[in-house]
């Protein structure tokens, strides 16, 4: 389905709508994930803008520009990333951040990462201000596919840890002016009618 701003509980930064169910991001820090429960699959149809202008450092005081999407998000100490970074160096990582019986960024802060070495994996192109690019993830139970422009770029299983929570799909972005088009599964039969729940507030350090 495609996903409208409505569709999105927005925990950092701003999201605007722009025509045609597209989605605009130009603040440095943006967090966001799905109001529904879906299956473990989401896709960004993107173009890139550059920089933000002003900048954010992480949490681990690292300046980073990235855009990547969010799978399984418990909430900001709990959730499974696959993001594409753009710089300083160019790459897709998978990682996994598990903090069990913390729930909220002040608990956690930037611990629990852990990048996730894939079986087989593919070189992503560097994305130049004004490129378009399709980013896709999904995952089934521990094994999670990434595709660039519908070619393969990381398969492999984030091992245990990412099962012992579950939530909704989301996107994250640091430092980059980004359009979306995002789209996820239908909602879960099982769970429809029963919405995450907005959480404000829930910053994600890394």
């Amino acid at each position: 389905m495609s996903v409208s701003r409505a569709n999105l509980c927005v925990t950092e930064g701003v999201i605007e709508e722009l025509p045609g169910a597209r989605l605009s991001v130009s603040v440095p820090k943006m967090r966001a994930y799905l109001n529904a429960f879906t299956p473990q699959f989401v896709e960004a149809h993107f173009t890139y803008l550059g920089s933000t202008g002003s900048e954010a450092r992480l949490g681990s005081g690292e300046l980073r520009r990235q855009f990547g999407l969010k799978l399984r998000a418990q909430d900001s100490c709990n959730l499974v990333y696959a993001m594409w970074r753009i710089e300083p160096e160019s790459k897709l990582v998978v990682s996994v951040k598990s903090n069990p019986g913390q729930h909220a960024s002040a608990q956690c802060g930037n611990r629990g990462y852990r990048n996730i070495k894939p079986r087989r994996s593919a070189p992503v192109p560097a994305l130049r201000s004004g490129e378009t690019h399709t980013l896709r993830a999904e995952m089934n139970g521990a094994e999670m596919l990434v595709f660039v422009d519908n070619t393969l770029v990381w398969e492999g299983s984030v091992g245990p840890d990412a099962l012992a929570f579950d939530g909704p799909v989301g996107i994250r972005s640091d430092n980059a002016r980004l359009q979306i088009e995002l789209r996820a599964g239908q909602p879960l039969e099982a769970q429809r009618g029963h919405a995450p729940g907005c959480r404000s507030g829930g910053e994600e350090s890394e």
